[in-house]
Order: structure tokens, then sequence, then C-alpha cells
């Protein structure tokens, strides 16, 4: 998997900021989209607090190992899916989480059996999707260009 590629596209998708903030359903969250967690020093801080750019770093490459692990303990046939398409699920899963993503059967199914099309169509018709909009666009076009 290219690492830097990711590492772009989760950039891209989550933003990076450099304080603590409210996401969109009123958690604290700083950095590349990482959930203050009640072990993070961060943790009880005030929304506004500055965060540097190498604990901004240090919790994205935690973040991201933590998502292939979730990825390996339970979809084990992930990474032998296409480069592009390895990305498009870890992207899924840094943003859902573990749990959300696998309410993703059809897709999950789909993507299994290199049925693309299928998993493209599955990945659109959800919740999901509304709300990330051109981020599940992207991720889909990478899938039908699988084909």
């Amino acid at each position: 998997m290219n690492m830097e590629k990711l590492q772009q596209d989760l950039t891209f998708d989550e933003g990076c900021v450099n304080e603590v903030y409210l996401d969109h359903l009123g958690y604290a969250t700083f950095g590349i989209g990482h959930l203050v967690l009640e072990s993070d020093p961060e943790h009880g801080q005030d929304v506004g607090t500055c965060v540097s750019d190498d604990r901004i770093k240090e919790c994205f490459e935690k973040d991201i190992a933590n998502v292939f692990e979730d990825l390996d303990r339970n979809l084990s046939w992930w990474r032998e899916l296409p480069d592009d398409l390895t990305l498009v699920m870890a992207n899924m899963c840094f943003n859902l989480g573990v749990t959300r993503l696998l309410k993703f059967k059809n897709f999950l199914s789909a993507m299994k059996v290199k049925d693309w099309d299928t998993a493209a169509v599955e990945m659109i018709d959800s919740r999901w999707a509304i709300q990330v909009g051109p981020r599940a666009v992207r991720l889909r076009d990478r899938v039908l260009e699988a084909k």
C-alpha cells in the first residue's frame, strides 16, 4: 500500500486542525480526524487548545496503525485487494471506524469477491455517502476504476 498516498488522502478528506475542536457530532477532536480519547493528554482540554504538529503526527500514525489492525482482525482478505482498493478500505475504516464499516455487509461481500460494480453501488447507497459527499464519490470512482 502506498502509505504516502493514504496519508495525503486522509489529510485532504479529514483536514488538519492544530487545536481541539468539536466534530459534527460534538466530540472533541484534533489533528487529522483524531477523536480525543480519555488516555490522551488533550482529554478535558478546552476547545481551541493548541496541539503541536509533532503530536498530530504521532496520533495520526497511531490511528492509521489501529485501522490496519482492525481491518486485519476483521477482514483478513483486505490486503489482497489491488493497491488503490486497499486505500479505499483504509480510508473508509479511518472515517467510519471498524464497527460501522462492518455494517456495510453487501459492500464488503462484493469487495471480497471483486464485484466492483456492486461494491460501488453499495458504497453510494448509504447514509455515510450522503454525509461525506465528494469523499464517497471519489472512493467509489476508485472502486469502479479497478474493473
